[in-house]
């Protein structure tokens, strides 16, 4: 007999699906817990790096308080006392902001990227070495004037000051992923020489013309090796790079002034482009950093030469506006960088003096002091990129450890450089070296298949042919500008102190490498334009084909003197134009270049300035109108070519229906223009590319010329290509048009109506080291994007993109600008990105909409409207020792 109390209740067992539902919420808890763990992790790390930007900071190094006022994009406006501590608050905000970025353009500048990112970056480092650029910045830090290296010195001091006080994540994102692979890895601490040597890179992305002068070289071993003899050669050639179009397109100074005058000459008399022409009247209805050689990936760390780079400015007179003082614009094109390659800063003096000469705001480089584009109290500037030629390749005949000269041998100069390599054993370089410079074969593809086969193109550029001995050794070597030590670092404070146009065309003989387009307006009411720069006076040669470096005729011989060089001042057309079109007419006493851009861009922009004003007064409002004008002056070629042309298909045939009603405008939101631009690189595809040897397809503005020249001749031998099946301009047109209706609506769907050119044209703002890692995660810690926008290749708003490779925006107007000089609190700016270099900072990329779609913020300049403007003030203050 059992109790009650003997009796055990057996254990109530719950569900099976309740117990699973409590093992997976502990389950799902833990990983909520480790993910908030980690998210908690990561942005501690992320923000560590945050830069403080408001109470007071003591610096060791200052010798007096500096505000550093932001506004609400967080742009600083810095004041000091003296010029001392004025660069050296600019080094240490640019590092607050950006010090990963300079870390890392060090690096590529003195070939030591291998020593942040491993042994998959010896190459280019082997590439950039050669170069020397390290070199050359120290030898102009070595022959600076003491004021001038004065500020270098201070700035670098700042940069260290921040250096001091903060290293690993604290420093920058980046820096915690780096070391993840590299340990080891800390910066190093900053010098003047690390500054100057960015002027290189930079000279390096505006390069001009030496992958041409290689293309064709290349070509001309082609075309020789399909049966082409050397005359033919050179047609061909000459076909494909047709000269400048002077008869369409403006120069930059119809006529040039010798001195500071203001010309008045009818010579001089506004341009107005391609009136009457055929087109016009159509108008008026319609694993990381992967790259296939050396070069381009010099170009990835550095910047990209590809299609758009180039730029616009321009200038109006009082006498066109509507305040009756000028307009200044600017929207420099370059590579699409995150960070972007600017960063907006206001140098000012608390009491500008002799001794303290500075109230200055624009675009500054970081990691380099000053500011290089912008504007004081009396007067604005802007650059473009000269365009002139100032590279040429040389062949080199090889013996040994000697090459010739005027029939003798001479010894080749040699050093020898040490590439360390993170996780990885030291590389050995040797550096060779001739009279022209380095040699460059051997490290680089094209050069080198160039040096394997001279010949051809020594024939068609016009020199001897190469002597046809058994066994002889040819090189490629550079001769290049930028390779000589220059003044370009002390240009930039000669600029921001200009009281006039005197004061500017003495800062511009400074400016000698890169060579740049200065446009000039003052408070006064004048305007101007000076070409600076170092360049070449050539023996016999033109630089236009690869020439024999074993013959001193075609050495250069020195420089064009600067006051020989192009120069306007208050010209009778009232305004001045520079998109890196041909500055001067073919008979300017000395050679400057035959790769110009072929002036589309000048055009239109010179076009817009005329029909503006003719209507009314100029304004700010319709500078930053003309900025983003997108019209593309091909697509008017085609809109009047398709007039006859019969497609096949009802799809095909409601696309060229939407070109034929097209205003040729590539705006984001446009079908017509995506259909348009889909058509036209199609069409490229098949009149070039599509054939053997195969014919190059890059420079947009250069194929407008070309093309442009077909649609005018249906009888050109160009319209039939067997290796597609063609024959005849209207077989080509339809094909072009049919394949391309194929690929958009493959892309965007079959209904015409829905197509768009902003999201075919994309921008992917893409960090330009870990950005293309390979690894997503940390792509997308710094990656941003994509966003539509507007533009294209070789119109003014140029957003450009490579043919036959993606539609997508490579090449941008990385910053715009308008200066009122009426009011210069009345001035706007925009630059691709933001302030911060910090990905997830709230100023990374907080300018890039109001940059697609074409808005400018306000540019505060006086202290009244700074101090309106001021959302945060920080104040640097000298640090204040015991005893």
């Amino acid at each position: 007999m059992t109790t009650d109390s003997q009796i055990t209740a057996a254990p109530q067992r719950r569900p099976l699906a309740a117990r699973i539902g409590r093992i997976a919420f502990l389950v799902i808890a833990a990983i909520v817990a480790v993910a908030v763990a980690v998210a908690v992790f990561l942005v501690w790390t992320i923000q560590r790096s945050f830069p403080q930007t408001e109470g007071t900071l003591e610096l060791d190094g200052l010798k007096s308080s500096v505000a550093v006022q932001r506004d609400a994009r967080g742009i600083p406006t810095i004041t000091a006392d003296s010029t001392h501590d004025l660069f050296f608050a600019e080094g240490f905000v640019h590092a607050q902001d950006r010090f990963f970025e300079m870390d890392f353009r060090r690096h590529v500048t003195a070939g030591r990227v291998s020593e942040m990112f491993g042994e998959s970056q010896v190459g280019t480092d082997s590439f950039l070495r050669t170069l020397g650029w390290r070199d050359v910045a120290d030898a102009e830090v070595a022959a600076m004037d003491e004021t001038t290296l004065g500020y270098y010195q201070a700035y670098a001091d700042g940069v260290n000051a921040y250096l001091a006080s903060h290293s690993g994540a604290e420093l920058s994102l980046e820096y915690a992923v780096i070391g993840m692979q590299n340990a080891d890895y800390a910066p190093e601490p900053w010098t003047p020489a690390d500054s100057v040597a960015w002027l290189k890179a930079m000279a390096w992305d505006l390069r001009t013309n030496v992958e041409d002068e290689t293309e064709r070289a290349l070509l001309a071993g082609e075309l020789a090796a399909s049966g082409s003899d050397a005359a033919e050669t050179r047609t061909t050639i000459d076909e494909l790079y047709p000269g400048y179009p002077f008869d369409e397109n403006p120069v930059i100074v119809p006529k040039i002034s010798s001195v500071p005058e203001a010309d008045t000459d009818a010579d001089a008399a506004a341009f107005t482009p391609g009136s009457g022409s055929e087109a016009q009247a159509a108008s008026a209805t319609i694993d990381w950093q992967t790259a296939s050689d050396v070069v381009e990936a010099a170009s990835l760390l550095v910047g990209d030469v590809g299609e758009g780079i180039g730029s616009n400015s321009w200038v109006v007179s009082g006498a066109l506006t509507e305040s009756g003082l000028p307009l200044l614009s600017n929207d420099p094109h370059l590579g699409a960088a995150l960070p972007s390659v600017w960063y907006q800063v206001q140098l000012k003096c608390s009491k500008v003096t002799d001794s303290c000469p500075f109230d200055v705001g624009g675009f500054s480089f970081s990691g380099l002091p000053g500011i290089v584009i912008g504007h004081n109290q009396q007067v604005a500037w802007g650059f473009t990129n000269l365009t002139t030629d100032v590279t040429d390749l040389y062949i080199e005949k090889i013996d040994g450890d000697q090459y010739w000269r005027d029939g003798a041998l001479v010894p080749l100069e040699e050093r020898t450089e040490t590439i360390k390599v993170a996780g990885g054993d030291d590389v050995t370089l040797k550096v060779r070296s001739t009279v022209h410079g380095p040699i460059i074969s051997g490290l680089v593809d094209d050069f080198t298949a160039l040096a394997d086969d001279p010949g051809a193109a020594l024939a068609a550029g016009g020199a001897a042919s190469v002597p046809a001995e058994e066994g002889a050794e040819y090189a490629v070597s550079l001769r290049w500008t930028a390779l000589d030590p220059g003044t370009a670092s002390t240009a930039i404070f000669a600029l921001a102190t200009a009281k006039d146009f005197e004061d500017f065309r003495k800062a511009a003989s400074l400016f000698d490498v890169p060579a740049q387009n200065l446009i000039y307006a003052d408070t006064e009411g004048n305007i101007g334009y000076q070409a600076p720069g170092r360049l070449p006076i050539r023996g016999a040669g033109d630089g236009w084909m690869p020439q024999p470096g074993w013959d001193s005729a075609y050495d250069w011989s020195g420089f064009i003197p600067f006051e020989d060089l192009p120069v306007s001042y208050n010209p009778a057309s009232r305004y001045i134009v520079t998109a890196n079109n041909a500055i001067v007419t073919d008979d300017y006493e000395h050679f400057l270049s035959k790769d110009w851009d072929y002036g589309y861009r000048a055009a239109r922009i010179a076009h817009l300035i005329e029909r503006r004003s003719a209507t009314a007064p100029l304004t700010a409002q319709d500078m930053r109108e003309i900025q983003m004008d997108s019209e593309m002056w091909i697509g008017k070629q085609l809109t009047a070519a398709f007039v006859d042309v019969e497609v096949s298909g009802a799809g095909p045939k409601a696309a060229v229906e939407l070109l034929r009603g097209w205003d040729a405008q590539n705006d984001a939101s446009s079908a017509a223009a995506a259909f348009a631009n889909v058509l036209w690189s199609n069409l490229v595809q098949n009149l070039f590319a599509e054939r053997e040897p195969a014919l190059p397809i890059d420079g947009q503005g250069r194929l407008f010329t070309v093309v442009g020249a077909l649609l005018d001749d249906p009888s050109d031998a160009l319209w039939t290509n067997a290796s597609i099946d063609v024959a005849g301009m209207d077989e080509m047109l339809a094909l072009s048009a049919e394949e391309a209706y194929a690929e958009l609506s493959a892309r965007q769907g079959t209904d015409v109506d829905a197509w768009n050119w902003g999201d075919l044209h994309a921008l992917t703002l893409t960090s330009s080291t870990l950005g293309e890692s390979g690894i997503a995660p940390i792509e997308w810690l710094f990656n941003r994007g994509p966003y539509p926008v507007s533009g294209g290749a070789s119109v003014v708003n140029a957003t450009g993109w490579k043919l036959g490779t993606s539609y997508a925006t490579t090449t941008v107007p990385s910053m715009r600008m308008v200066v009122d000089l009426a009011d210069l609190d009345a001035s706007s700016w925009i630059h691709l990105t933001g302030a911060s270099g910090h990905a997830f900072h709230e100023h990374y990329t907080d300018q890039t909409e109001d940059w697609a779609s074409g808005v400018q913020q306000p540019w505060a300049f006086s202290k009244k409207a700074v101090d309106a403007a001021t959302a945060q003030t920080l104040v640097l203050t000298p640090l204040l020792r015991e005893g």
